[in-house]
């Protein structure tokens, strides 16, 4: 595994190696995942991003990587994997706009502050989905689903009291 995206991952304009392909592995059943999803998809990009449900067949396939449905997974097609808040910072290096930011947030001054927030998002995104929830969640066919005692009213996506 690679320790972050500036250590391993090369600049594609500097003639050094690295992948060619990101593959991102991403929950499915989670709205702020797929929002996620939606918004790298049109990010003019330095290195071509696929997009991989998480789902059972591809923990077969990928064994090795355990984390795939619990946190976001990135695989360079060399075989290099990020997880986690490293995921996320390999996703920003592939943009054009972003790429810089993902330089900043993984040196030494940010790499901690922007490790905690990857965290505390992850570890939250079933909440944070329930707000971004499309109504066709309202059947249950979302994994992610609001806690009826956080007092939200799903239709309206406002707290009540």
């Amino acid at each position: 595994m690679a320790a972050g995206p500036a250590a391993a991952v090369a600049d594609p304009r500097s003639g050094f190696g690295g992948p060619a392909v990101l593959t991102v592995f991403y929950d499915p059943g989670c709205e702020l995942c797929r929002r996620c999803r939606a918004w790298l998809e049109v990010q003019p990009t330095w290195v071509p991003l696929r997009f991989v449900e998480a789902d059972a067949a591809a923990r077969r396939l990928l064994p090795q990587l355990p984390w795939l449905g619990t946190e976001l997974v990135v695989v360079g097609d060399d075989g290099a994997a990020w997880i986690g808040p490293a995921a996320f910072l390999t996703c920003l290096w592939a943009t054009e706009r972003y790429r810089p930011w993902s330089r900043r947030l993984s040196g030494p001054a940010f790499a901690p502050l922007a490790e905690r927030f990857f965290a505390s998002v992850s570890s939250h995104r079933g909440r944070i989905a329930g707000f971004l929830a499309p109504d066709d969640c309202e059947q249950g066919t979302c994994r992610h689903q609001v806690d009826p005692t956080l007092g939200l009213d799903r239709r309206r996506r406002r707290v009540l009291h």
